[in-house]
């Protein structure tokens, strides 16, 4: 029926929600509003974003996101091979 990317962006935007909503009636009632304030944040930090790091980096590889001197290297190589602005003009 969903997707587990769906899911989790339902998730995401549900706690957004609710932090919005705390800010909302934050002056009526104080009590109330900092707690849903507080569980928005607590659940988009503690649920939905690692349930996200974990689905979309799911299959890839921690090493080639790390700054070793083998992608340092790699890095100093490509920018040597793009030529300039200004050679183009």
């Amino acid at each position: 029926m969903f997707s587990r990317r769906s899911l989790i962006g339902l998730l995401a935007l549900g706690c957004l929600s609710a932090m919005i909503y705390g800010l909302l009636i934050v002056e009526d009632s104080p009590q109330a509003g900092n707690s849903y304030i507080g569980f928005g944040t607590l659940f988009l930090f503690l649920v939905a974003m690692p349930l996200f790091i974990f689905t979309e980096g799911k299959g890839k590889k921690v090493k080639d996101y790390m700054l070793t001197e083998e992608n340092i290297r790699k890095m100093q190589a490509k920018t040597k091979k793009r030529p300039k602005k200004e050679d183009k003009v």
